[in-house]
């Protein structure tokens, strides 16, 4: 118990916020596209308790980690509202607000890297902040694969829509109303995992290790 305790406190900075700025990175790409409800609505911020989620971004994450012994974590923020129809080329712009939440995980994913480097090049060695880094750079490569999954209501489904000709974006976006527990059901087969997370999170993990090469040799 107190391991998992431990665990948790590691990871409760890096999930907050990780879940929180892929939203607000969402309202900022509408806003500069056309959209500005989720300006007006105050979730284009940095801060992350707009976009915490009483059940989605606490009390299930925890659930799931104690429950499962952290096999298996899942989690979601109030999501951030966006008016399609305002966005001045809709079906174009719809694939950069998608992409904007992924992107700030990596990103993420990144910074949290170079604080990892930058750590360890100072010599500091305390146990909790290394561990804190990694898990920040792991949360951020699982909600940026996880999210680039193509299946709607996930980012990668609306990128999908978006790309896809007329036709078959229509088709493709009549799944939205069941995604969710098409997702689920292929995450609980371990399917999405072997099929997709683990090959797209090995080459996202590589292309991180390449561009933070420059700085470990650096700091080395």
């Amino acid at each position: 118990m107190s391991d998992l305790i431990q665990t948790v406190l590691i990871y409760a900075l890096p999930v907050i916020f990780a879940i929180t700025l892929h939203e607000a990175a969402h309202g900022y790409a509408a806003l500069r596209l056309g959209d500005n409800t989720a300006w007006v609505l105050g979730r284009v911020t940095l801060n992350p308790f707009p976009h915490i989620d009483l059940v989605g971004t606490i009390l299930l994450p925890l659930l799931l980690y104690f429950s499962t012994s952290g096999a298996f974590l899942f989690g979601y923020a109030k999501p951030v509202p966006v008016r399609f129809d305002r966005l001045r080329h809709p079906k174009r712009d719809m694939v950069w607000v998608a992409l904007a939440g992924p992107g700030a995980n990596l990103l993420q994913a990144l910074l949290w890297g170079v604080l990892f480097y930058v750590l360890s090049g100072s010599g500091i060695t305390e146990r909790f902040f290394i561990e804190m880094c990694k898990a920040g750079m792991l949360t951020n490569v699982v909600m940026f694969a996880f999210n680039l999954f193509p299946l709607p209501p996930l980012d990668g489904g609306r990128i999908l829509v978006g790309l896809l000709p007329w036709r078959q974006a229509v088709l493709v976006s009549k799944v939205e109303p069941w995604g969710f527990f098409i997702v689920m059901a292929l995450v609980l087969t371990g399917l999405i995992s072997a099929w997709w997370m683990q090959p797209l999170m090995g080459a996202t993990f590589e292309l991180l290790k390449f561009t933070l090469s420059p700085l470990a040799a650096f700091l080395r």
